[in-house]
């Protein structure tokens, strides 16, 4: 699978990438050989870039997917994980933890982004990996901390990249604007940016895409089914949109949107997956897999052909901003290596 270079970095990442939230069992229980099966999978096709966190199903995302990895030449792939958010005791267990994973609350998060926290929360992961270095470190949500995270925890990443200690740092957000501030203000290489650039929201063109085009970095897209509106052909009342009901009106956008992409010989959730691309500073899409049938699905719909001309009528059609392709020097035949 190719390959594109986070800017001013070494670090390169496959165009997809495998995201490990799910197999923290986000939502529901996922076996452990599912768990295991779907890493085989993803690697099997070529995915070299993996994405995980303390705060997916706390840490069990991350026991998962470095037992998975074992025995993996280590330069062959790319891990990242994030800080932020420490996991310790929980002093008031009520047996399942409450932030949307299906595991024992044994645990629980405790924000943090000083520089001892920082260091405590990599080698933490580190212990639970079994790994010996992180490729990307991410500050985790920072929204009501950003004061801490860009004095202390950014200064401590840039220092660690520095020293070789980690490839590259960055932000993760479900926003556009504090990551803009992150790339502009602070050492950050590469921003992990959840639904603001999609078929549907096109926020992170006023803020974010244009630092990171600007200053030569990169992003990172995660969340662009948005939750699930975007992930089938055809999209149906009840699905969700950003975690909650999808309200008609978006839901009948989606089909229209639909309706467009299956004229021009390609689907809704592989167009989802595309127009990313469509910015030239975003390098990899990372989605998350839970089962290796979600991994050849996935693969599949990344392959999947989706030509340029779809932009072009949803934009004449009102159904994405006219200013998409604006600056437009990316897509999918480019390849950084």
């Amino acid at each position: 699978m190719h390959q594109r270079k986070i800017q001013n970095t070494s670090v390169s990442l496959t165009e997809l990438g495998f995201g490990a939230s799910v197999i923290g069992n986000l939502y529901r229980v996922t076996p452990a050989e599912d768990a295991t099966a779907a890493v085989e999978a993803a690697w099997e096709a070529g995915l070299r870039y993996f994405d995980t966190a303390p705060h997916y199903g706390l840490g069990l995302s991350e026991r998962r997917l470095g037992a998975a990895l074992k025995g993996r030449p280590r330069a062959e792939y790319v891990i990242s994980s994030k800080v932020g958010r420490l996991l310790v005791p929980n002093e008031e267990p009520r047996g399942v933890d409450a932030e949307g994973f299906v595991v024992r609350d044994d645990l629980r998060r405790q924000w943090d982004f000083s520089r001892d926290g920082v260091l405590r929360s990599i080698e933490d992961t580190l212990r639970r990996t079994g790994l010996d270095r992180l490729d990307i470190v991410y500050l985790h949500d920072p929204d009501d901390h950003w004061r801490q995270a860009a004095e202390e925890a950014m200064p401590t990443l840039a220092e660690l990249r520095d020293q070789g200690v980690i490839g590259a740092i960055g932000v993760g957000m479900n926003q556009s604007a504090m990551p803009a501030r992150f790339l502009r203000e602070t050492a950050a290489d590469v921003v992990m940016l959840a639904g603001r650039y999609t078929l549907l929201d096109q926020s992170a063109l006023d803020d974010v895409l244009p630092a990171a085009l600007d200053l030569g970095k990169s992003v990172v897209a995660v969340g662009v089914f948005n939750s699930g509106l975007l992930s089938r052909d055809r999209p149906a009342e009840g699905m969700k949109y950003d975690y909650q009901d999808a309200p008609p009106a978006l839901v009948a956008r989606a089909r229209a949107i639909a309706d467009i992409c299956a004229a021009h010989g390609t689907s809704l959730p592989a167009a989802a997956i595309a127009f990313p691309y469509t910015h030239p500073s975003i390098i990899n899409v990372t989605l998350g897999m839970r089962t290796p049938q979600q991994v050849g699905r996935n693969v599949g719909l990344h392959d999947q052909r989706v030509p340029d001309g779809l932009w072009d009528d949803l934009s004449a059609q009102g159904l994405i901003r006219a200013d998409v392709l604006a600056g437009h020097g990316g897509g999918r035949d480019v390849r950084c290596l």
